[in-house]
C-alpha cells in the first residue's frame, strides 16, 4: 500500500486530468468553442489547424462525452455542421483548467476569460 500524500504536498495525481479533454485536438477544439457561442466544423478546423479526419474523430469523442452538441442543417443544399459547448463541457473544461493551474502551483497567471467563476 502506498502512503497517502502529505497535506503539505501538492497532489500530482494524473487521474485529476480529464482524459477526454487532454488530447491536443480535443483541447484546442473545446477551447475554441468556449470562446464562441457556436462554430461550424470548417471554422473549428481552420482555427485549430486540424485535418478533417482528425477533427471529425475528436469532435465525436467530445460529443460522446456530452461536452459538445452537434447541429446539422443545410444551407443552399450544402450540409452545414455546427458545434457548441454544453454546460457539462463548460464545467469539465473549467475543472480541467483549474487542475492544470494547480499542477503549475497557481503561478501561471492564466485566467479563463469566459469562466463564470472569474
Amino acid at each position: 500500500m502506498s502512503p497517502e500524500p502529505s497535506k503539505d504536498k501538492k497532489d500530482y495525481n494524473h487521474q485529476l486530468l480529464d482524459k477526454v479533454i487532454y488530447a491536443r485536438i480535443r483541447f484546442a477544439a473545446l477551447a475554441y468553442l468556449m470562446s464562441v457561442s457556436e462554430a461550424s466544423f470548417v471554422e473549428i478546423r481552420d482555427s485549430i489547424r486540424a485535418t478533417d479526419g482528425n477533427l471529425s474523430i475528436h469532435l465525436r469523442k467530445l460529443e460522446a462525452a456530452g461536452y459538445v452538441e452537434c447541429h446539422k442543417t443545410f444551407e443552399s443544399r450544402k450540409p452545414l455542421t455546427n458545434f457548441r459547448v454544453t454546460d457539462k463541457g463548460r464545467e469539465a473544461f473549467e475543472q480541467h483548467f483549474r487542475n492544470m493551474e494547480m499542477f503549475s502551483g497557481g503561478k501561471s497567471g492564466l485566467q479563463l476569460a469566459w469562466s463564470s467563476s472569474s
